[in-house]
């Protein structure tokens, strides 16, 4: 049984790709493989790491010449997952310790993320890290994915919490924009696919920064 949480704020959330999970090289293949199928060309790593997040991009449009992302791209883009989750991803240094100390503390932890259900649970369950989760809001649950603030409420919904029991963790702007418009305080990390020079640099400075905003 977790301990009682004796900290004001009862929820923590996090994004997942870039803040969880280091995820760039299956990013970058899946959605060359999809535009493989849409015979595209193949973009180069630097720019796909440099665009994921940019929360002015339809990213729809820029990675796959389409208004909106289609059944067939998220088949594809869960595919390529499913083949190759097992030997590209792998979690951050420290990341497994911190969500254990976490709940131990007695918070409760979710994930709000832009990538698919289907291949969040799949990284999650193979990092072996989905059981510490009390709710997970992905791209294909909500109506608009980040910055939009749908999955953070799906995960304050979910819990039956507030925006004012909830820290939000991510490493982009588009997860900033998405706490912001939800009034969720917000801690930004720099070891994923961003690079916020005031950003949190290391696990026991993130740890640190949970517990003050607490």
């Amino acid at each position: 049984m977790a301990t009682p949480n004796k900290f004001l704020k009862k929820l923590i959330i996090f994004d997942m790709d870039g803040t969880l999970v280091d995820s760039s090289v299956t990013i970058v293949n899946a959605i060359n493989y999809v535009r493989s199928k849409l015979n595209l060309k193949a973009m180069p790593k630097e720019l796909i790491l440099t665009k994921i997040n940019d929360p002015e991009l339809n990213p729809a449009l820029f990675f796959y010449e389409a208004e909106t992302f289609s059944k067939e791209h998220e088949d594809w883009f869960s595919e390529y997952y499913t083949n190759h989750h097992e030997t590209e991803l792998e979690l951050y240094d420290g990341i497994n310790k911190l969500l254990s100390d976490l709940k131990a503390l007695g918070y409760q932890l979710a994930i709000a993320t832009n990538a698919y259900r289907a291949s969040t649970l799949q990284s999650l369950g193979h990092l072996k890290v989905l059981e510490y989760f009390d709710s997970i809001a992905c791209y294909d649950d909500v109506g608009r994915g980040k910055p939009a603030p749908d999955m953070l409420e799906k995960n304050l919904t979910d819990l039956q919490l507030k925006a004012k029991d909830a820290i939000f963790i991510g490493d982009s702007e588009r997860d900033l924009l998405a706490s912001t418009r939800i009034n969720i305080d917000y801690l930004m990390v720099n070891w994923g696919f961003s690079e916020y020079k005031d950003a949190i640099h290391n696990i026991d400075e993130l740890k640190k920064s949970i517990l003050e905003l607490s």
